[in-house]
């Protein structure tokens, strides 16, 4: 069982670090909570079990892949929503 803090176990996992603060207060992971130079510093316990279920939870499955039409299409929207939006600004603005 290796002993690590929660900053290393965000680098390890490529998480950030308040995600593995929430991991820890959920118990989703075993930790123990230790003084050192009378500071309180929680260390995750690393088991190889849990350790397997928590990167299946942090790997998300794959999503269908859009083709570089699809993905044309939808930032052609976007960029037709944004402009509209801009648009709303600048009367507001002229109108002010």
């Amino acid at each position: 069982m290796k002993k690590v803090t929660l900053r290393e176990y965000a680098k390890i996992h490529k998480l950030s670090y308040f995600n593995v603060m929430k991991m820890v207060r959920t118990n989703k992971v075993n930790f123990v909570t230790e003084t050192i130079d009378e500071k309180k510093v929680d260390f995750i316990l690393m088991e190889e079990e849990k350790e397997k279920k928590v990167i299946e939870k942090i790997i998300e499955p794959s999503t269908k892949k859009m083709t570089l039409k699809d993905e044309n299409e939808l930032l052609k929207k976007e960029i037709l929503r944004l402009k509209a939006e801009l648009e709303k600004c600048n009367k507001r603005t002229v109108l002010a």
